[in-house]
């Protein structure tokens, strides 16, 4: 009797360990105090192993970061052997078919196959009477959307998963790990489901006015906008509403390491006392040692760390490394971390100052642009934030302009506009078309000089891009320049002819000298000759033709110069005499100098002044 009575009070007992341990691991996982929470698995597990939902949890512990339990891919192999011994020893368990789709997910298999094991896992657990028949377990699909979330972007079905979890909430509304999963499920799909992620948040704090994580996770959410008043108004929420929570914290800790080393260091001593003690821990004290300028003391306790299989769980630990090395000088470490760093770090852990640092430190070293444009775009696809999209793609321009590189800067700034939206401003279009000009495509300078002349018609930049263009692309003034030219003097015209007079006098002169070069040529042209009867070949025909319109010219010129006295007036006068003296003889020449040639030059070649 005494024996039995024994054996129902050791059952007991393991039955209330098994009823204490499970939430409390719950709990520290929420909190993400790591190491409590796979103590307090490990516990339950021991105690019963042969329970579903304790197997479960014990697996899930598993998946968290922890140095002795190897890499990622590691701990989802421990967590699969553990589940798959589970479905072995007790069969198709709900909990266990939901463990091993999460594992599935992480190990990249059809969503298809894995989704099967999620409706078995709900189909078993739906209920055949009472008031819930029909309705299905809502801590099962809650664990689903769980399954969903804690996976790393471009994983999981998040969609599928939030419609679970709406069906789980509807079953069991004041259960907030419901809303916490759904708005992390949100957050997953993409920075325009930030609001529905916010509103879920909200809903868990609506039923618990004390959740934390809910404040916390809100106020990341308006940290990535760049919304100070509200981060720092949900995370002090998060701290009056569970002042053990560590995270808000350390979050302000990562806020404020560059700004204040002081500040920053009360958030730091503030999470130290209430997380656990783990290479975690030691690793923001090693971030804190670097912000206040101990290199040697950083590194020191980055290799402490490092000895202890911290990198396995924490590759943020080479970003540090490469920050120290490259504050004491040393560019090839820094260089060599960095590249460990995104060579390991997931996607979604990746911090949009670490793309700027990264850029900063390979730009260093000729050579290194097309991988430092992998990362600048795994940044624009991975940032919510505008105004940090908008910094990556100036580090990108800046970049290219060290490694002269002009095209691919230029299409970087083209990107920045874009995004920016609206009118393009005047710093902007003066960007492009200068760039566009260092890099001598002028054809693409004319095209933007145009613009920009429309734009800020009273700026003298555009119209200077627009005929050093033309002018270039028209080096032995055989006349590419002069409709460009001509295009110049008519927006002159209309926004003040008077004002621009003598800009439009010296593209005038640039025609003019134009002409008159292409008259010589028709000169030398060994078929240039007018008949005894008056023929004229076609080379004279052009001449007179292009005389005529040089003879324009000088008239126009003269306009705008009228006094006798002046030396322009003086010059072009001279010009125009001898091109009408040419116009004259090669449209009537004397008989005996039929196919004679005459001058046609700009007289005594002296050059206007404007």
């Amino acid at each position: 009797m005494k024996k039995t009575v024994s054996l129902m009070f050791t059952a007991m007992l393991a039955a209330q360990c098994l009823m204490a341990q499970l939430p409390d691991g719950i709990k520290y996982m929420s909190l993400e105090k790591f190491k409590s929470a796979k103590e307090a698995f490990q516990k339950a597990y021991e105690a019963n192993p042969k329970d579903g939902q304790t197997i479960y949890w014990m697996g899930e512990a598993m998946l968290l970061p922890d140095p002795g339990a190897g890499d990622f891919k590691d701990r989802v192999q421990a967590a699969k052997a553990l589940y798959q011994k589970g479905l072995q020893d007790i069969g198709s368990d709900p909990w266990l078919l939901v463990g091993m789709g999460h594992v599935d997910i992480l190990e990249g298999a059809d969503m298809n196959s894995v989704k099967q094991k999620f409706e078995q896992a709900i189909t078993a657990t739906t209920e055949t009477k009472g008031k819930n028949k029909g309705k299905p377990n809502p801590a099962i699909l809650d664990a689903i959307g769980r399954a969903n979330a804690e996976v790393p972007i471009g994983m999981g079905d998040h969609a599928y998963a939030i419609d679970k979890l709406k069906q789980a909430a509807t079953i069991d509304p004041n259960n907030t790990d419901i809303y916490i999963n759904m708005g992390i499920n949100y957050q997953k799909m993409g920075g325009e489901n930030g609001g529905d992620a916010v509103k879920a948040y909200q809903e868990a704090i609506n039923h618990d006015p004390k959740n934390a994580r809910a404040f916390y996770r809100i106020g990341k959410i308006y940290q990535s906008q760049n919304n100070k008043d509200l981060f720092e108004q949900n995370f002090n929420s998060a701290i009056a509403a569970d002042p053990t929570y560590p995270l808000p914290y350390i979050a302000f800790f990562l806020y404020y390491e560059n700004k204040d080393v002081n500040k920053a260091k009360e958030y730091l001593d503030k999470f130290v006392a209430n997380a656990d003690k783990d290479p975690i821990t030691d690793f923001f004290m090693a971030v804190y040692l670097f912000r206040a300028g101990k290199n040697g003391e950083s590194l020191a306790k980055l290799k402490e760390i490092e000895n202890g299989g911290g990198t396995k769980v924490l590759p943020r630990l080479n970003m540090i490394y490469a920050l120290n090395y490259d504050r004491m000088g040393d560019s090839v470490q820094a260089k060599n971390y960095v590249e460990k760093y995104f060579a390991t770090a997931p996607v979604d852990k990746i911090e949009p100052s670490d793309y700027d640092f990264a850029i900063k430190v390979l730009s260093k070293f000729p050579g290194n642009e097309a991988k430092v444009v992998t990362y600048i775009e795994k940044a624009l696809a991975n940032d919510t934030s505008k105004v940090n999209k908008l910094n990556y793609m100036a580090g990108a321009a800046d970049m290219f302009a060290k490694a002269k590189m002009y095209p691919e800067q230029l299409k970087w700034i083209q990107k920045q506009i874009d995004l920016k939206g609206g009118p393009v401003s005047e710093v902007d279009y003066y960007k492009m078309t200068s760039i566009s000009f260092i890099s001598k495509d002028y054809a693409q300078t004319l095209t933007l000089a145009k613009s920009y002349m429309a734009a800020f018609p009273d700026k003298p930049q555009p119209y200077t891009f627009f005929k050093k263009s033309a002018i270039a692309l028209d080096p032995d003034t055989s006349g590419t320049a002069i409709a460009y030219l001509q295009y110049m003097d008519s927006v002159y015209t209309v926004i003040g002819k008077d004002k621009y007079k003598k800009e439009i006098f010296l593209n005038q002169y640039y025609i003019l000298s134009s002409y008159t070069k292409q008259m010589t040529a028709l000169q030398h042209r060994p078929d240039f000759k007018v008949k005894t009867d008056g023929t004229k070949t076609p080379p004279v025909e052009e001449y007179l033709a292009i005389s005529q319109k040089a003879l324009e010219i000088t008239d126009s010129m003269l306009l705008a110069y009228p006094d006798p006295n002046d030396d322009n007036n003086q010059t072009i006068s001279k010009t125009k005499a001898v091109i009408q003296k040419a116009i004259d003889y090669y449209t009537k020449p004397p008989a005996k100098k039929a196919g004679g040639s005459a001058a046609a030059t700009n007289g005594n070649g002296a050059s206007p002044k404007g």
